[in-house]
């Protein structure tokens, strides 16, 4: 199966929004505003295409737009492995935290160092690599000299930062619990569940909640953003059907790979989030008081593609 394109249409109906905003930041720089790139966003479901649209977007941006463009996954700030088997051996009974992934198996002190090395062109840039290969598949982290480099004295005009959680924002505690306690403990079996909160236990979904708010606090809230992407659905089971296309054609082309049951598995542990916290997400990244930040919902169909597109301002 060859690799999956976005169409060049899709890209720049996406920049013809952003495009605006990073001209507004430049020029505010231009006249006076602190040194910083351009901080665009890429949140999506698992399967949706996230690293396919990223690669297209920075491709755009660096050739058609002229724009020092580099791109960062969330993926790349995991813990390193040994931290890893700490926070799972930490908390035996959590399966959100038994594999990487959820909000508290990310390395805060890496992610925050590597933004605010952003703004410094006296010094090179180290963008973090992460290798999922490492470990037997557990993963760790890349070796310091592998990870691309950004020569001192660049400037970095655009990062596309891009992850499953990018955009998710916590929510105070009452809030959790209400929504644990409207799932109903006795499910119609279903091949591809979409409500699951009821699998866990409230303190593990709240320990979860803790850690995401931190990593808002820290480096991935509304304030530290200019403009965030969403590749959203309107039908949570698409999530299942896209990760097991992915899984299938990862298998021809290695002969290796999750069997559908162990993909249906692997997709069940991210959809407590979805059920927590896309809900906020659509209605809005953004604070009334951010009034220069956009959002734009890019909706896809089963087979990913484009369907609608919503501007949140």
């Amino acid at each position: 199966m060859p690799a999956r394109t976005i169409a060049p249409e899709n890209i720049q109906g996406v920049l013809d929004h952003v495009i605006p905003h990073i001209s507004k930041h430049l020029q505010a720089q231009a006249n006076g505003a602190p040194s910083k790139p351009f901080i665009l966003g890429l949140t999506g479901l698992q399967g949706s295409g996230k690293s396919t649209w990223t690669d297209a977007l920075v491709q755009s941006l660096n050739e058609t737009h002229n724009y020092n463009s580099i791109n960062l996954s969330l993926d790349d700030l995991y813990l390193d492995h040994d931290d890893l088997v700490r926070v799972r051996t930490e908390n035996p009974s959590n399966k959100l935290l038994q594999t990487r992934g959820q909000p508290g198996t990310h390395d805060a002190e890496l992610s925050v160092a590597f933004f605010q090395s952003l703004g410094d062109r006296k010094t090179e840039i180290l963008i973090p690599s992460f290798d999922k290969s490492l470990f037997h598949g557990e993963g760790g982290r890349a070796p310091i000299e592998t990870w691309r480099r950004i020569p001192q004295g660049t400037t970095v005009d655009v990062i596309v930062f891009e992850g499953w959680c990018v955009g998710f924002q916590p929510l105070d505690e009452k809030d959790v619990r209400l929504r644990w306690d409207a799932t109903s403990q006795y499910q119609i079996p279903t091949k591809y569940p979409t409500k699951t909160l009821k699998e866990h236990a409230i303190e593990h979904l709240l320990q979860v909640n803790k850690n995401l708010r931190q990593y808002c606090d820290l480096f991935m809230g509304p304030q530290h953003f200019d403009f965030l992407v969403h590749l959203d659905t309107n039908d949570l089971v698409n999530v299942y059907e896209w990760r097991i296309q992915q899984e299938h054609a990862l298998r021809q082309r290695t002969s290796s790979g999750m069997t559908d049951d162990q993909v249906v598995a692997f997709v069940k542990g991210y959809m407590p989030a979805y059920e927590l916290y896309l809900d906020q997400l659509r209605r809005g990244f953004f604070r009334f008081d951010q009034p220069y930040q956009g959002q734009l919902r890019v909706v896809l169909n089963k087979d990913r593609k484009v369907v609608e597109t919503i501007l949140s301002r």
